[in-house]
């Protein structure tokens, strides 16, 4: 769980959550949350469910967007 402090969106929260590669699963998040996935920057006091990724297995090319590949 992570509760929303004023002024937080949903990349940020993923990075302070996951770290570097939080960015990367922030799809995953919002999809998590889908009652709050309208809300672009967040009043404080939302509580969000985040997910338990293994963030060290490598991620597949095939995933990655094409910049990135």
């Amino acid at each position: 769980m992570y509760t929303t402090i004023s002024g937080d969106e949903w990349d940020g929260i993923c990075y302070k959550h996951y770290g570097s590669s939080g960015e990367m699963l922030m799809d995953k998040v919002m999809h998590a949350n889908p009652q709050h996935m309208h809300i672009a920057v967040f009043p404080a006091g939302i509580k969000l469910m985040m997910p338990a990724f293994n963030l060290d297995e490598k991620q597949s090319t095939d995933d990655l967007p094409p910049w990135m590949r």
